[in-house]
Order: structure tokens, then sequence, then C-alpha cells
């Protein structure tokens, strides 16, 4: 095997910054000290910060799917570190911080957007998939999916209840979402949105059965799609959100903000696309009152004109090429017994 170069692009500029405030902190569950203790310590939800009074009853009274809960927001957080991985705003977390992603949230952007969506849909997918392996007493099968069996199969295995994974999300994540301003109207929607992705993508999982892989028999069963299926349909979602106006509205219980189309001439958004009404900053430049770190030190793509490359990712400032040779081991042999030898290129 060839020797081969490896072209390491960084940006150039500026220093790091400090991040401040964040909204909303309960999703701190998902890491650190507080997440890894999950499984081998009992839950306490007076301990969990950020918890408005019906995410606390609710805490309390279902105790047992919290886990799967946090563990939902971390696999939203993660989805969105790997969707953001090539933009400016790459979906950085902040250490030891209740405000994980800083002040990026505290504007009603695209970013806010996604990440409300990711996140609930993860907890929805989360608690569904822990519903379905038995780590809860609570919830179990799907038994709403048990019809006549279709040409060629028949019910078996574990259907997920994905209904019920939505409905623990939108119980819990929505709850304090009920406000009677625009940011609450935007998070209730950009939420139950991401939750719709997994309904919508609901499909027969099948295993055969017979003799010799002859597949006499198969039987199905209802099955989430896989998470990175969702986050991709949730990232052409925030390439095309659409942006509202707010408008205030009197009603009985006092003034009500409301989210409008701010383009009449383009397609309304429905309950599966995302919404937002502030605009984001370009994320260039270090900035801790909007969270940004700038973009000194990504690595870009020389090749692409993208996002993701060095024109637009290092803002213009230029990038640093840095050449690296890799040796991989290669033309690997295996020797009875029981060895593998390898040659080194």
């Amino acid at each position: 095997m060839d020797l081969y170069l490896v072209g390491y692009l960084m940006c150039m500029w500026l220093s790091s910054s400090r991040v401040l405030g964040g909204y909303p902190i309960w999703w701190s569950l998902a890491l650190g000290q507080q997440y890894s203790s999950l499984g081998s310590q009992p839950i306490l939800c007076g301990s969990i910060p950020g918890l408005v009074p019906k995410q606390l009853r609710f805490c309390r009274n279902y105790i047992e799917i919290m886990p799967s809960v946090a563990e939902g927001v971390k696999l939203g957080i993660q989805e969105c570190q790997h969707q953001f991985r090539g933009r400016r705003w790459n979906c950085t977390t902040i250490k030891d911080n209740l405000a994980i992603f800083g002040p990026v949230l505290d504007k009603a952007t695209r970013e806010s957007a996604f990440v409300h969506a990711i996140a609930s849909a993860g907890v929805a997918f989360a608690v569904t998939r822990s519903c379905a392996e038995g780590t809860s007493t609570m919830c179990g099968c799907d038994s709403h999916h048990k019809g006549p069996p279709g040409e060629g199969w028949k019910w078996g295995g574990c259907s997920e209840d994905a209904e019920f994974g939505v409905l623990v999300s939108r119980e819990f994540a929505d709850a304090r979402e009920n406000r009677p301003d625009a940011r609450s109207a935007m998070n209730r929607h950009n939420n139950e949105a991401g939750r719709m992705t997994i309904l919508e993508n609901m499909h027969l999982r099948c295993k055969c059965h017979g003799l010799s892989g002859s597949c006499e028999v198969k039987t199905c069963w209802w099955a989430q799609p896989d998470f990175r299926l969702l986050g991709d349909y949730l990232k052409d979602k925030y390439d095309s959100a659409s942006e509202m106006v707010v408008e205030k509205h009197r009603e009985s219980r006092g003034w009500v903000e409301t989210l409008r189309a701010k383009y009449a001439f383009f397609k309304h958004p429905t309950e599966r696309d995302l919404v937002y009404y502030e605009g984001s900053p370009n994320f260039c430049e270090p900035n801790p009152e909007t969270g940004s770190f700038g973009t000194r030190d990504r690595i870009c793509n020389v090749s692409s004109h993208g996002i993701e490359g060095c024109d637009l990712l290092c803002c213009g400032r230029g990038h640093n090429t840095r050449t690296e040779k890799r040796k991989e081991k290669c033309h690997c042999i295996f020797h009875w017994c029981c060895y593998v030898s390898c040659q080194s290129a």
C-alpha cells in the first residue's frame, strides 16, 4: 500500500470565549456526572435543575423512565453534533455549565428550532426503545398494530410503542412551554415536529424462519427508524425552516402571542416543518453574548464549495494547511494457527 497524504486544514483567527446563560437547563441531565450515574443510582427528582412543577411531578410519578428521558436528550445532542459537524455552529456543548449550549438557544433562531426538535425526538425514541427492551415495568410492546397478517408474513416479535414514547416526550418536554408568548409557541411547534418524524417513519421489520434460511415463515413487527434517518430528515427541515413573525392578540386571559408566516407567497409551514422568527448570528467570531465560539481551529474541506468549505467555514480569513503522513497495516495474512501478520506501509 502506498503512502498517502492527508490535508489538514484549519481556520485561522481569534481567541476562545466565555458563554453565559442558557435554556432549558434540564437538558444538563443528559451530560456529565449526573448522566453517568443514572444507571447505578436512584434519581432524586428535586436535584434535577430547571424542572417546572409539572416536570417534577412527572419525574416523581414515572421515575423509572427518567433514565430513558436523559438518554434521549443525549442522543439528540450527539445527532445534532453529527449533523452540524461541518457548519460554523457545530452544536457545541459547554462543560460544567447547566446551560449546556450557552446563550445560543436564547434566541428564536433556526438553531434553536433544530435542537428542540431533535431533543424531543430523542426523548420519544429512547423511551420507546426502552419499553420494547423491557427495561421498564410501566410500558412494553405495542398491541395496537396486531391486525390480520400480511401476504407472506405474520405478526411477531415486539412492536415498538412509539405512541407511548411520543406521549412521554410531549408531557415532559412541553411542560414548560405553557406561556402565552411567541417563544413557547415556537418551541411547542418544533418539539412536535421532531416527534412527528418518528411516527411518520415507523416501518415493518421482519425476520425469516425455516430450514436453511428458506423463509417459509416470516414474522414482522412495528419498528422505529434508525435515529440517523431522523436526524437527516430534521436537518433538511432546518435548511428549509419557515421564518415567522409574531402577532399579539387580546384574549380573556390577556395578551397572547402567536406566529404567522412572514412571507405569504411561500408555502405555509405544516406541523412537520421547523419554524423560527429571529435571525442567526454568523458564528464567525467569538461572542459571549450570542454564545458563538467562532471558527478558529476548525477543520475545513478545501475541495468543497459548501458551508464546510474553507472559504465559508473560515469566513474569508484564510486557512492553514498541515500535511500528515500515516502508516496503515495492509496485506494481512491469517496463519494457521492462530495469528495474523501484516505489512506496514
